[in-house]
């Protein structure tokens, strides 16, 4: 079998690689517009800021070295133009010599990725304009920073390659802001848990500002400021990174199903409407595992693992691809943030009965060095307790946690499933309660109505207005709000009406929660915990 594959990053090399390692004797050939094949994508902003200090760890395969490998023929800088599904040929374009070739195929298989948006704007293609999706532009972007030319540079786009560019940037020296026009950073992430990240990056140097439309970039010959709605900031670069568009132009007349972003439609086995092609990675779309709705998920680990099982289904297997939760991780100054399932906005608009939680949690034992917090928010269905989401941030290791959540919403686990596991512990590595069961479990004890509780969300929102705030923690912390001292409540508190409505706020909510439930015995009946504390809120008095 001819199993011809256009594009050869991720998707496409898995697909090569797992092909031919299961049946050698079948003949594998890669076109790809580029030089280079199997570079490290994901990796290249850490090469800016000198993480990765060698530009050739960038490249996980040479074509020699994959061909030498694999048995897979690479043919490179030939970019394909038309596919005839009748005839079964594609046409392409030798970039070398500017002739055109025809290519022969029983299965064909799109793995064309995603180029960079490039927004149709003056000065968009001055000196000091920057991309961020092959080697060579983080190669470019990196001489620029060591020659000296780079002081100030803004970065246009708040996603994860944007903030990983601008922390990289700032390592090396560089004044960053990051502009962005939607009104907040991350997309896809809570706006509490942005908003706690903008303030964060602020504090170590990199501004965000949100609903900030790039409107120009000027410059003579060269990038000297860019144009905002809002205002005009003095730069040395401009680093574009405003979202991806799927590489599927030359697929316009081939009948070929495009969702609306222009991402190739497959069903769970990776095919096509048309027999015989197939696609994968950031050029297909695939679908949500919880809401079964398309999903887009341009990423490294979904590339990889819809080449695999394509490769298994060619090989003659029947095996289908579950699908996306978005799950994902950033690196930023001080901070990991991580996410997975359904936001709260998102669960409640597939008609989730939505129940949420935000808690400030030790990551590791509190006495040990460099032990820290996680700030979480877990997202379930009140009526069924099934897990739904999870997002957190921390310095500690926020992957273990979101593991864990993508695992639990995968089997479809409900709290009561999950609130027991048998987890790891040590001192170094974890509490003994562990940080994802200890917020399970506060969740469930929210559900049952063991807490009473106010979220960020609805406090920054206004509804705690009514209530007087009272400073639960373990010393003065919060002025001019009453202080109460849990280690003396053993009796009424005079000062307080039973039914007064009571605001409990501490540094992370565990003392206010038992401030709460000590408060109960003595018949408060109208008392709420601030949810994260002042840990992760802004206290107005």
């Amino acid at each position: 079998m001819n199993v011809l594959i256009i594009g050869g990053v991720a998707a496409g090399t898995k697909v090569a690689a797992k092909l031919k390692r299961d049946n050698y004797h079948m003949q594998v050939t890669i076109l790809t517009k580029g030089k280079d094949i199997s570079y490290a994508g994901c990796g290249l902003p850490y090469y800016v800021g000198n993480v990765i200090e060698n530009r050739k760890d960038l490249i996980v395969n040479t074509p020699e070295s994959f061909s030498k490998l694999t048995g897979v023929e690479v043919i490179t800088e030939v970019e394909v133009t038309k596919v005839n599904q009748n005839s079964k040929e594609v046409e392409a374009l030798d970039l070398k010599n500017n002739e055109t070739k025809t290519y022969t195929y029983d299965k064909l298989v799109i793995a064309t990725g995603a180029d960079p948006i490039k927004p149709p704007i003056d000065g968009v293609n001055l000196k000091g304009v920057y991309f961020m999706r092959t080697p060579e532009d983080a190669i470019k972007l990196r001489e620029s920073i060591e020659a000296g030319e780079i002081k100030r540079a803004v970065v246009v786009g708040g996603g994860f390659i944007g903030l990983e560019v601008a922390e990289n940037l700032a390592a090396q020296g560089v004044r960053v802001s990051v502009i962005d026009m939607a009104g907040q950073i991350l997309p896809g992430f809570e706006p509490e848990i942005a908003n706690y990240v903008e303030n964060h990056l602020a504090d170590h140097g990199i501004m965000t500002f949100t609903e900030t439309k790039l409107e120009a970039i000027l410059g003579d010959g060269k990038v000297e400021k860019v144009k905002t709605n809002r205002r005009s900031m003095k730069a040395d670069a401009v680093i574009l990174s405003i979202g991806i568009r799927p590489n599927t132009a030359f697929l316009a007349d081939t009948g070929i199903q495009l969702a609306k972003n222009k991402a190739i439609v497959v069903n769970e086995y990776m095919e096509t409407n048309i027999k015989d092609i197939y696609a994968v990675g950031d050029c297909a779309i695939v679908n949500n595992m919880l809401t079964e709705k398309e999903a887009y998920s341009p990423m490294g680990s979904s590339a990889n693992i819809e080449g695999r099982i394509l490769a298994h289904n060619l090989n003659g297997k029947k095996l289908s691809y579950k699908g996306v939760l978005g799950t994902a991780v950033v690196k930023l100054p001080e901070l990991n943030i991580g996410k997975t399932g359904l936001t709260e906005d998102a669960a409640k608009a597939e008609g989730y009965d939505v129940a949420t939680v935000v808690t400030v949690v030790d990551d590791k034992a509190h006495y040990y060095p460099g032990a820290s917090n996680f700030i979480v928010k877990m997202i379930a269905d009140k009526n069924t307790k099934k897990l739904l989401g999870l997002q957190l941030v921390g310095k500690g290791a926020v992957d273990k946690m979101i593991d864990i959540a993508a695992m639990a919403i995968a089997l479809d686990a409900t709290l009561e499933n999950i609130k027991d596991l048998d987890l790891a512990y040590a001192p170094p590595f974890s509490t003994a309660i562990h940080p994802f069961s200890h917020t399970v479990n506060i969740l469930l004890n929210k559900i049952n109505g063991e807490i009473h509780s106010i979220t960020p969300r609805e406090y920054m929102e206004g509804k705690a207005e009514s209530y007087k705030i009272i400073d639960a923690s373990i010393s003065p912390s919060i002025a001019a709000a009453p202080f109460v001292d849990l280690s003396k409540v053993h009796e009424e508190l005079p000062q307080f009406k039973k039914d007064e409505k009571l605001l409990l706020v501490c540094t992370k909510g565990k003392r206010a929660y038992m401030l709460q439930k000590r408060l109960k015995n003595f018949g408060y009946t109208n008392t709420l915990v601030l949810e994260g504390g002042t840990t992760f809120n802004e206290i107005s008095l």
